[in-house]
């Protein structure tokens, strides 16, 4: 693909994304598709670190499509041994990793116009966005939900009850009682955010008469 043909799919990809959601979210949460992603990091500072890995899946409905999911490893320029103890991703340790550019490209390929669910969505999308335009390309336009925030909405209002700001992925696995097998992968740590949307959702569907998505924002 010549430069101006690469310049032209951008724009057309750019387009498709920032305009898809023009029409309301007024509506029921399952008739949208959703892509749910986690990445693994060298740390926390947007700036200086960079992401190792890539996971993400697709749920359609309350189903999640295991055959459609997505796994990207990055080659590293940057290395912290204090994150390895977390995610356990050595420097390029053997497996089939991609160069910034080219995995930014197949992840915006892969989520194309659907909302993007993520646990504490800011900090992942802060860093898609932030390789997104290291390498010139449009950043992601796309609704996005957090379940942290989410499950905060299912908790009653209650004078003995006092909400945390936030809450972990693993205070959702144990409340919904998921596996944490794979917990601090990429690939793991989407499906149990994935699982916990659909059980979020469906307690949601209790407490709201005609359960949007925006009542989940």
């Amino acid at each position: 693909m010549n430069k101006t043909s690469f310049s032209r799919f951008f724009y057309r990809l750019w387009r498709s994304i920032t305009e898809a959601y023009s029409d309301d979210l007024y509506q029921d949460p399952w008739k949208f598709e959703y892509v749910v992603l986690d990445t693994e990091t060298t740390g926390f500072d947007y700036y200086t670190d960079r992401i190792l890995c890539i996971g993400a899946l697709k749920l359609r409905e309350d189903r999640i499509n295991v055959n459609d999911c997505l796994e990207i490893y990055l080659e590293q320029q940057h290395y912290n041994r204090d994150s390895t103890e977390v995610h356990g991703i050595l420097k390029n340790e053997g497996k089939d990793c991609l160069g910034e550019k080219e995995a930014m490209i197949k992840l915006i390929n892969y989520i194309g116009d659907a909302i993007i669910v993520a646990h504490h969505t800011r900090f992942d999308m802060t860093m898609i966005n932030k390789a997104l335009k290291r390498q010139g390309l449009p950043t992601l336009k796309n609704r996005t939900l957090d379940t942290s925030k989410m499950y905060r909405k299912t908790l009653i209002a209650s004078p003995l009850l006092k909400k945390k700001p936030s809450y972990s992925l693993d205070e959702l696995a144990d409340k919904f009682n998921l596996s944490k097998k794979d917990r601090h992968t990429a690939l793991g740590d989407a499906y149990i955010t994935a699982l916990a949307f659909i059980r979020i959702v469906k307690i949601l569907r209790k407490k709201y008469l005609n359960l949007t998505v925006m009542d989940l924002m």
